[in-house]
């Protein structure tokens, strides 16, 4: 199982990739995640507490792991070529919430041809964990269409598209729909977040139906998700939080809809 989380900076997909990686977990499954956001966050989430999440260098800023994996011994000549597989043994952070954690950094311009070395480490590293290890896999991906655009989510089991009722985020989350079907993405679902009330649940559904975008799920908006963070505490370790709940619920579909 393989599924990618993706949508519009601010509309709360991090809560929701971090809980499907933990309902993943808590259902025996051994679990990775990936934050692959520019704005990496995802170990907060997890259960990781601040300290111990600005201690991990992601993947792209190690110029040590970088440099070892890529070079050649001539200047601006890149091995393309390396192994991968003890970068995810020697660098992944276990966390809390019993999944293990990679912070990927950002990616730049990969569908422009870019092959600097911290580029083609990071591919080579989600390739190896989207396309040939066999365990359950969660990318937080970076806000908006970048990675889709690059390719990096296009070997998952499923694309989640998360968007709140703001037409914006819904909007972008069209745009993101369509170069996912364009790249050949199949199972590509849209998931309205942070939802107050059924004016906000049915201009998601609306939405959804005039722009062909399958909806996958509504997860409430809970006071109890901000509490929590504004504490420092993950909400995950809350199982009564309504929006909690719901995102537990997502991986039952999921694993379905994947059988």
């Amino acid at each position: 199982m393989k599924v990618a989380v993706s949508g519009k900076g601010g509309v709360g997909k991090t809560l929701i990739a971090g809980g499907l990686a933990r309902g993943f977990a808590e259902r025996g499954l051994k679990t990775m995640a990936i934050d692959a956001d520019s704005s990496p966050n995802l170990g907060l989430t997890l259960g990781l507490s601040a300290e111990e999440t600005r201690k991990i260098v992601p993947i792209s800023e190690n110029k040590e792991l970088v440099e070892s994996k890529t070079s050649t011994g001539y200047s601006g000549v890149y091995r393309l070529q390396f192994t991968v597989d003890d970068i995810v043994k020697d660098y992944s952070v276990s966390t809390p919430l019993g999944v293990n954690l990679i912070v990927m950094g950002t990616v730049q311009s990969m569908g422009a041809g870019c092959m600097c070395a911290p580029n083609a480490v990071i591919r080579a590293l989600l390739r190896h964990l989207v396309v040939e290890r066999n365990e359950v896999v969660v990318l937080d991906l970076e806000a908006g269409v970048e990675h889709i655009g690059r390719g990096t989510a296009r070997h998952v089991d499923a694309l989640l598209i998360v968007a709140d009722s703001n037409l914006k985020s819904l909007e972008i989350a069209k745009h993101i729909h369509d170069m996912a079907a364009a790249a050949g993405m199949k199972q590509l679902y849209l998931v309205g977040n942070r939802v107050m009330n059924e004016a906000q649940k049915e201009a998601i559904q609306n939405f959804a139906d005039k722009n062909g975008l399958s909806l996958l799920a509504f997860v409430p908006f809970d006071q109890k998700v901000i509490e929590a963070d504004m504490v420092g505490e993950t909400p995950l370790k809350n199982k009564e939080i309504s929006a909690v709940k719901t995102i537990d619920n997502i991986c039952e579909l999921l694993l379905k809809k994947t059988a």
